[in-house]
């Protein structure tokens, strides 16, 4: 990687980050949202049965989710650590544990299929306590994906620092991607997180539709990023 272009390296950065967006609106907002009706365990249950081809498919687009946020982790953590190693490390290390997290909470998730699928060992519960299970473990989903936005708080916020004292990035991108990183931290306290999500999601999509466009359109400036790439090799020289 150290002999590709930055510029390539920031585009597929961007391309990545879309991706990770999109697959997450889909299969949040457009299956998860409308299949899950908060409360009412019978209503979800129904749902997910009569939708359940489109349920496993919201599983493996949360997959496909996980998978580019990992690697818009690896490339981010290419992209901003000439400015400064030791910080891009630690904000990679946190959204990866961000990641683990997201993704071992989608195991609950999915588990409702097997609670709800008629299997004769589930016959010592009643239809009534089958589907409060389920509904209980969509719940244990949602908290899981709480926590890892605390992560991602902490990783936004160090990425937005080293982009706002990179010189090959617009300072503005960092200063969006600090505030939407304070914004995510919230949720360090879940009750306040979920007060405050649309706020922090509205601006937090704001900041990320932004520096996607700047990396796919424009990239990073390659002479600037091989600049402090050049003196952070010659420091560890010396």
């Amino acid at each position: 990687m150290n002999k590709t272009s930055p510029r390539l390296i920031a585009r597929v950065t961007g391309l990545l980050y879309l991706l990770t967006i999109l697959t997450g609106i889909f299969a949040q907002g457009f299956v998860s949202e409308r299949l899950v009706v908060s409360g009412n365990a019978s209503a979800t249950a129904t749902n997910i049965l009569a939708h359940r081809s489109l349920f496993e498919w919201s599983f493996t687009v949360y997959m496909i989710e996980m998978a580019c946020q990992i690697m818009t982790t690896a490339l981010f953590y290419f992209l901003l650590r000439p400015v400064s190693r030791s910080i891009a490390l630690v904000a990679a290390f946190l959204s990866l544990s961000g990641c683990i997290i997201k993704t071992f909470s989608r195991v609950f998730y999915i588990a409702p299929l097997f609670v709800l699928g008629g299997a004769e060992y589930l016959r010592v519960f009643n239809l009534e306590q089958l589907q409060a299970l389920a509904l209980l473990l969509l719940k244990v989903n949602d908290r899981g994906a709480a926590m890892a936005l605390a992560f991602f708080g902490f990783e936004a916020f160090l990425n937005g620092y080293l982009v706002f004292r990179s010189t090959f990035l617009p300072r503005f991108l960092g200063v969006l991607s600090m505030i939407a990183g304070l914004g995510w931290l919230s949720f360090l306290y879940p009750p306040l997180g979920y007060t405050v999500f649309l706020y922090v999601a509205a601006f937090a999509l704001l900041g990320s539709a932004a520096t996607i466009f700047w990396l796919i359109v424009f990239g990073v400036n390659e002479g600037r990023w091989w600049e402090m790439a050049s003196a952070g090799d010659s420091s560890k020289t010396v």
